[in-house]
C-alpha cells in the first residue's frame, strides 16, 4: 500500500514538472520583463583626423577613430584596429600616399619606424640626416616629435680675459626651420605616450643639406647646442638668421662690468718641460 502511495505521488510530481516547462515554453518572457540583451563590444578601427601629404610623419592628432560597422571580414582585416599600442606604433610612421580626413588607415599606407628603409625613404631628395646630442633641457623636455620643425642654437663661452664680461658668452641661431625625422635610436618615441615616465630624448636626428650637416659638426665642437620648436604657422618660413646675442645684452650688469686691465704675461720655462705662466 505504502509502495503504491509513493509511485503515485512521483508520478503526480513528474506530471506537474511537465506541465510547468511546457507552460513556460508556450509563454517565453518578454523584453519589459526585465530581460536584457549583452551586445557584442563595437571594433574600433583607426582613420585620420586631418589632411596629410605623402611623407608626412604623423603625431597624435593626427589620429582618431570610428566604428568599424558590419563589413565584410577580409575587408576589415585590411584595417588598422584601435587600440593604445597600436596609435604608439603609428606615431613617427611616414604616410606614403596623401590622405584626407576621415579616410580608413590601412597598413600599407604607412611606413613604421624600424621598418627597412625607413630613414631612407623620409628623406627628401638631396638631403642628409644628422644627429644631434641633447638633454631634458636642450631637448624641450621630451615635447619634440618627429616632423616637427626646430631651430639650433649654439652657445658658446669665449675664454679670453681681454674681452669684457658682457662679450665672454653668446648664442646664436646655426640651423633655421629644420625638420626632425627621428627622437633616439627609437625613430618615435618623443613624446610617446606609453614611454617611460620621465625618460628623456639623448638624440634628436635631424633633415639637413650637406652644408648644413657641416654647420652642426663645428658647432657641436664650438659649444652647446640645443633646439627650439617652431609654431606651425612658422613651419615654413625661415628668414635670415638672427644676429648672435651677447651677454651683456641680456644681462645689465655684465653690459656695465669694465673690461679687464691688460697686463703682463711673464713664462718661466725649466728645463724641456713646459712654462709656467705669471700675470701682472
Amino acid at each position: 500500500m505504502i509502495l503504491r502511495l509513493t509511485l503515485l505521488a512521483l508520478m503526480a510530481v513528474g506530471l506537474l514538472g511537465f506541465g510547468t516547462v511546457a507552460w513556460i515554453s508556450a509563454h517565453p518572457p518578454s523584453a519589459s520583463a526585465g530581460h536584457h540583451t549583452v551586445s557584442a563590444p563595437k571594433r574600433q578601427i583607426i582613420m585620420l583626423a586631418r589632411d596629410v601629404r605623402a611623407g608626412t610623419l604623423l603625431k597624435v592628432e593626427d589620429l582618431t577613430s570610428r566604428d568599424a560597422g558590419a563589413g565584410k571580414a577580409a575587408a576589415q582585416t585590411l584595417t588598422v584596429a584601435d587600440s593604445p599600442a597600436a596609435r604608439r606604433s603609428l606615431l613617427g610612421a611616414m604616410v606614403r600616399r596623401p590622405l584626407l580626413a576621415g579616410d580608413i588607415l590601412h597598413p600599407a599606407d604607412v611606413l613604421r619606424p624600424g621598418d627597412h628603409g625607413f630613414l631612407a625613404a623620409v628623406l627628401l631628395p638631396g638631403m642628409r640626416a644628422v644627429t644631434v646630442g641633447v638633454d631634458m633641457i636642450s631637448g624641450t623636455a621630451g615635447l619634440i616629435w618627429p616632423g616637427d620643425r626646430v631651430d639650433v642654437i649654439l652657445t658658446q663661452s669665449i675664454e679670453d680675459p681681454g674681452l669684457p664680461a658682457g662679450r665672454r658668452v653668446a648664442a646664436e641661431t646655426v640651423l633655421q626651420n629644420t625638420r626632425v625625422i627621428a627622437i633616439d635610436q627609437q625613430l618615435a618615441q618623443g613624446g610617446d605616450p606609453g614611454a617611460e615616465a620621465g625618460k628623456a630624448a639623448r638624440t634628436v636626428t635631424l633633415e639637413v643639406t650637406e652644408q648644413q650637416a657641416e654647420r652642426v659638426q663645428v658647432a657641436a665642437s664650438i659649444g652647446h647646442l640645443s633646439l627650439a620648436v617652431r609654431s606651425a604657422e612658422q613651419s615654413r618660413q625661415a628668414g635670415a638668421p638672427p644676429t648672435p646675442v651677447w651677454a651683456g645684452d641680456v644681462s645689465h650688469a655684465l653690459a656695465r662690468a669694465p673690461a679687464a686691465a691688460p697686463g703682463h704675461v711673464l713664462r718661466i720655462y725649466r728645463g724641456t718641460g713646459e712654462g709656467k705662466e705669471f700675470h701682472f
